[in-house]
């Protein structure tokens, strides 16, 4: 029923504001619509190639401890080395079954790098082998 649906993903932040200046300016996704018809719940929408972000104000923004949002690159090594011109800092993980290097990790064939926003929301860049 969903297949040809398209997916996006939907962010609880506590500060639309900097949702923009974070996904926008810094992670260079195009601001779509504002919405503030509900002003304890203003909504920022984006778009990338194929997709949308919907950044909503919310008071559980930040809490979750997984991956809210990704993005899947053809070269993660120049993404990764952008954002971090931008001031983006990538997490460092060093666990029995993930471990990053220069904050990139390979699982298969899969090579991942994780930052967080403003809240602390966990966003994954990806490649893959294809």
């Amino acid at each position: 029923m969903l297949e040809q649906a398209e997916i996006t993903a939907v962010v609880p932040v506590s500060d639309v504001e900097a949702a923009i200046r974070f996904y926008g300016e810094t992670l260079g996704l195009q601001l779509g619509e504002r919405r503030e018809d509900l002003p304890e719940n203003r909504e920022a929408e984006f778009t990338a190639k194929q997709g949308t972000l919907l950044a909503y104000e919310s008071v559980g923004a930040g809490k979750s401890r997984h991956t809210v949002a990704g993005f899947r690159v053809d070269d993660i090594e120049a993404v990764v080395a952008g954002l971090r011109d931008r001031g983006v800092s990538f997490e460092e993980y060093d666990l029995p079954d993930l471990k990053t290097e220069n904050g990139i990790a390979a699982v298969g064939d899969v090579r991942a790098a994780w930052c967080k926003d403003p809240d602390g929301n966990i966003i994954a860049i990806e490649s893959t082998g294809r």
